[in-house]
């Protein structure tokens, strides 16, 4: 097919991919090969760099004038296309044989200004590093203007934008100037030293040094979970799991670590400055910001930035003045002493020195926005017109942003800016038990809570959730004073540190054993429970005096302790207060809901499924003017809202439960209590319904299946805190799938509870396929209550080791419905074989073994092998991307020489050679049931696939063998294709 139709029918995809992420350095920088080919001309560059035209109508121009020009410019658009785009961009385009032009054989230039043009895109790489110090020769020599290099150095610029600007202009200005640009950069190259390091401005240090005092200061204690002051962020500190999110260039191969988050791992648009932090609420988001800060302000990391500005996004929402960007800096980071003009100055020259971190997103109250453009560092604006132009880039490009928010929260459009994007994972299994030893100074106190959480495998899952964890460690006075029962719900938990909380508040005496401890203090709960439905109703996390005086909470409610005074919120109206955590306050929101007699019937429906939203949710039926006043605004961003009014409703459901009837019934009386229950119990049953109303009807020869989205694990989640088996089988009666897909669902321990409590009640066996979650270790403990109806369940990237693979495989044994895994991109080694070859001895009706991309090698592959001369049944084995190598591939081959009903082996990317391939050889020949082998990039030369080819002519009932990426040059390529089709390359 010619280019131009090329260029036409895939007119879609190339716009797509030339606009990826919202970035224009991939239209930019196929334009500079296109030049640098004379392919385009400076009219016809001129007319797609006009500066106020959209990045997809730059691109459309792009693609009308290849097609206008005829059959060749589109061939070397194609290559140039080719050569630009990553790998992951150009999966699914064609190029046809476009090629690009060999180097060196245009016409040598002749002048300074042909050779800018032909080596356009190799001085847009030399140049974006030191635009500064080529401006500054440029103005030395006269051929720049001021005025010239505040054009080029605009601050909406990328470094790549920038440096093209600055060869457009020398250009434009004819010869002289080109070959002082030239002669810089030959300077530069042949002496790459000479740069000194630029002096510092004194003020700036001194600034530097109030700035890391201020921090230090404020990070010092533990400032999340209540703060109380007495937990030094050194002792308490716990790392958390960190995982590139998917979307990135390159795969992770061993865990991230705090400075990482700003590192190059990861990193998905190169040209952005946003990195996302995302986890779920009470992940820790707060706390991993907090400790970064820490370590700037000790100078222990971040060393290459100056200066750190923070940003708390709760703060931010009460800033109702309209300020610069220097205002915002000074005000609410730190002010300095002297010279502000100097510092600011500084910074905006500066900014690759300089983080903004904003803690929070989703707790802004204004939806992202990129419609209202504001480039100016002097001019006031509203803080959220600031902050939005701050992250996407058109204010203060090169300043390195950190953000974070529950993954839930953060637009699409708001996105498309995202340098990358780091997942917060919680805790694993080694992580709580750190966490709980540091919280108890008492080993022995530590030891008993840790025996308790190993006992009780619900509460060890919620405690991968690090703020689960502090609150069972802050309570583990209660939690070991408990009966065998104990929590085992979110709602348990938060129960617990309610007593927790009005106990230590009570005096000694006053203290009642018992589910005592609660009579005297309802009207504490109810008071802050008005407050709290208020804030999320609006919502509003941050309380005025006033707002605390109109739901009448009392200074004996405020020494209670759920309640803390907000630090460094600076505002003529006084004191403000927040939550201990967000989940406290939709957990006394919750409370209200229940024990409030008098509320509407409307509530607790449209708290499961509120309807379109018309200044608020829960308003109208419930609360009144009771709302704080200032709360009621427009715009306000419902992402973070409907999540918290998820968990509230999580919460109503536990407080409903049976097993908290004895608390209930000393506020509400039972009717009211049985009518709310059947309310919600209906609203369950409504919401799965709906969700299984959307299954479509399978198509021919494949299984039923559901794609079930995240709200669906929230109502099992909500259905699980009931702790009630018959609704939970009601919830499943209907459900008449064999395949429940929940890829990407945000899937930790805590939900791995609540879904084998709920799915170990489906009627049918199903495959349950939870790729690309969280689920660990201590997940896959929580799943195996519903592993007795799995017929197959896939972890493809969930962090799970061997010893996850160990309990797993304990419980698999005894399941005869088990018979398929999936395991792709865990962290599995050889110790996990010997578990799968005890299964593969003991199970004769298992179909499928995948472990790709694992750490297995030959010792591993040779106890695998163990298990597989027994077993009689499998179908599938795959290992692709591990390190078996000849060994592993020999002793595989030979225990499989007995299977009867063996179809397809992959051992793709292992390290086989010649060796290897002769051992697979042979089992081609005895083998009637192999169709497919998979032996793409290893390292099998010439005499390896004689082998194969010698074992092909033997067996008629193999279909393929890949062997892409192996040891053979492109002559022996196409010579072996002709003599057997069956080899594929």
């Amino acid at each position: 097919m010619g280019a131009q139709r090329l260029v036409q029918g895939q007119r879609a995809e190339l716009l797509q991919a030339l606009c990826y992420g919202g970035s224009a350095e991939g239209l930019e920088s196929v334009i500079d090969l296109l030049l640098a080919w004379e392919v385009l001309l400076s009219e016809d560059h001129q007319s797609l760099r006009t500066p106020s035209q959209p990045l997809y109508s730059s691109a459309r121009a792009l693609l009308d004038l290849a097609c206008i020009q005829g059959e060749s410019t589109c061939a070397s658009l194609l290559a140039a296309l080719n050569q630009v785009l990553p790998e992951t961009q150009r999966a699914g385009l064609c190029f046809g044989d476009c090629r690009v032009p060999p180097q060196g054989t245009g016409p040598v230039p002749t002048s300074a200004a042909q050779a800018l043009r032909r080596d356009r895109p190799l001085l847009v790489r030399k140049l974006r590093g030191g635009v500064a110090a080529a401006l500054k020769a440029l103005l030395a020599s006269g051929s720049f203007t001021v005025y010239d290099c505040d054009e080029v150095q605009l601050l909406l610029y990328t470094p790549s934008q920038q440096a093209r600007r600055l060869l457009d202009l020398v250009q434009s200005k004819g010869e002289s100037t080109a070959e002082v640009l030239l002669q810089h950069i030959q300077q530069t190259e042949s002496n790459p030293t000479s740069p000194v390091n630029e002096e510092i401005p004194t003020e700036c240090l001194l600034y530097q040094k109030k700035l890391r005092s201020s921090l230090s200061a404020q990070s010092h204690f533990l400032s999340t979970y209540g703060g109380t002051g007495s937990l030094s962020l050194d002792d308490i500190y716990t790392e958390v799991l960190l995982e590139v999110a998917k979307g990135s260039s390159e795969a992770q191969q061993q865990p991230l670590g705090l400075e990482d988050i700003l590192g190059l791992v990861g990193t998905m648009n190169e040209e952005a400055d946003l990195v996302l932090v995302s986890g779920e609420a009470g992940s820790g988001k707060s706390t991993l910001l907090q400790r970064l800060h820490l370590l700037w302000a000790r100078g222990a990391a971040l060393h290459d930035f100056l200066f750190l500005f923070p940003f708390s996004c709760r703060r931010l929402n009460s800033e109702e003045r309209e300020l610069s960007l220097k205002d915002l800096l000074f005000l609410h980071c730190c002010w300095p002493d002297q010279d502000q003009d100097l510092l600011f100055q500084y910074i905006l020259d500066h900014p690759h020195k300089v983080i903004f971190t904003f803690d929070g997103m989703d707790e802004f109250r204004l939806g992202f926005s990129d419609e209202q453009r504001h480039c100016s560092p002097n001019l006031p604006a509203p803080v959220s017109i600031l902050l939005f132009n701050l992250l996407q880039g058109s204010l203060m490009k090169g300043v390195r942003k950190v953000a974070t928010s529950r993954p839930e929260a953060i637009t699409p459009s708001l996105r498309g800016y995202l340098r990358k994007e780091v997942l917060l994972k919680g805790f694993s299994a080694g992580g709580i038990d750190c966490f709980v030893r540091r919280h108890h100074s008492n080993p022995c106190v530590a030891a008993r809570v840790l025996d308790t959480l190993r006992i009780n495998s619900a509460l060890f899952g919620l405690c991968h959730i690090p703020v689960f964890c502090w609150i069972v460690s802050q309570c583990s006075r209660e939690l070991l004073g408990c009966s065998s029962r104990g929590p085992r719900t979110i709602t348990d938990v938060y129960l617990m540190v309610l007593q927790h909380f009005l106990q230590h508040h009570s005096p000694p005496e006053q203290r009642s054993p018992g589910s005592g401890w609660w009579q005297g203090n309802v009207g504490t709960a109810m008071r802050l429970g008005q407050l709290a439905l208020g804030g999320l109703d609006s919502p509003c996390y941050v309380f005025s005096v006033v707002d605390l005086q109109r739901c009448m909470v009392t200074e004996e409610d405020l020494r209670a302790g759920f309640l803390i005074q907000t630090k460094d919120l600076s505002s003529p109206d006084g004191k403000h207060y927040e939550f201990l955590h967000v989940t406290m306050q939709c957990f006394f929101a919750a409370l209200y809901i229940v024990f409030n007699n008098d509320i509407d019937r409307s509530t607790i429906p449209n708290l499961f499924c509120p309807p379109h939203r018309k200044g608020s949710v829960l308003s109208r039926s419930c609360l009144g003017p009771c709302l704080p006043t200032h709360c009621h605004l427009e715009g306000i961003s419902e992402g973070a809202d409907r999540l918290n009014l998820q968990i509230t409703a999580t919460f109503v459901s536990g407080l409903l439960s049976q097993r908290h009837r004895h608390l209930l019934h000393q506020v509400c009386p039972a009717p009211a209590l049985d009518s709310k229950c059947r309310q919600v119990v209906k609203a369950l049953s409504w919401g799965m319904r709906r969700h299984f109303r959307s299954i479509p009807r399978p198509v021919r020869g494949e299984k039923k299946s559901m794609h079930a989205m995240p709200e669906f694990v929230w109502l099992i989640k909500c259905i699980y805190e009931m702790q009630d088996s018959d609704i939970a089988k009601g919830a499943v009666a209907r459900l008449e799938v064999e395949h429940l897909k929940l890829t990407y669902c945000s899937i930790g321990p805590v939900e791995c509870t609540a879904l084998a409590y709920v799915l170990q009640h489906l009627r049918g066996r199903v495959g349950l396929q939870l790729d690309y979650n969280s689920v660990g270790d201590v997940g896959v403990e929580q799943l195996l209550p519903c592993l007795d109806i799995c017929h197959a369940l896939y972890l493809r990237n969930n962090n799970i080791s061997d010893e996850g693979i160990r309990k797993l495989i304990e419980k698999g044994i005894q399941c005869e419905n088990f018979q398929k895994i999936a395991l792709f991109n865990n962290n599995l080694t050889d110790a996990c074989t010997q578990y799968f070859a005890h299964l593969l001895k003991k199970r004769h009706n298992f179909l499928s073994l995948r472990l790709g991309n694992n750490y297995i090698t030959a010792v591993g592959a040779e106890q695998l092998a163990d298990g597989l001369r027994s077993n009689k049944s499998l179908q599938f084995l795959g290992l692709w991307g591990n390190k078996v190598r000849d060994r592993g591939a020999e002793a595989l081959a030979e225990a499989l020489k007995g299977s009867p009903r063996l179809t397809w082996l992959s051992l793709v990317d292992n390290g086989i050679g010649n060796s290897g391939a002769r051992a697979l050889a042979e089992l081609i020949e005895s083998s009637k049931t192999l169709e497919e082998l998979w032996l793409s990039k290893n390292c099998i030369t010439r005499e390896g696939v004689e082998y194969l080819l010698c074992a092909l002519e033997k067996n008629t009932s193999v279909q393929s063998i890949w062997l892409r990426g192996n040891k053979l040059s492109p002559e022996e390529v196409e010579e072996v294709s002709r003599r057997e089709s069956r080899l594929t390359f």
